[in-house]
């Protein structure tokens, strides 16, 4: 399954760093981010939770990035 997010960040620095910890994110088979729409597009693991998995996609991109959000 694949789902886009929209999401909020400063710098195309900082959204290499979030698609970064979004991919080594359990539950995550390939995660993209596009600075420039602001934008997140996630493909999940078969049988996982999108909601559950994007949690911790939250939490892991907060810890490369303090500002930033991934709107769900």
């Amino acid at each position: 399954m694949k789902k886009s997010y929209k999401i909020d960040v400063d710098c195309a620095n900082c959204a290499n760093k979030m698609e970064a910890a979004a991919q080594k994110t359990e539950g995550v088979k390939n995660a993209s981010v596009n600075f420039m729409m602001l934008k997140m597009n996630v493909e999940f693991e078969d049988g996982a939770d999108p909601r559950a998995v994007m949690e911790n996609v939250r939490k892991n991109c907060r810890r490369v990035e303090a500002d930033c959000e991934v709107y769900l």
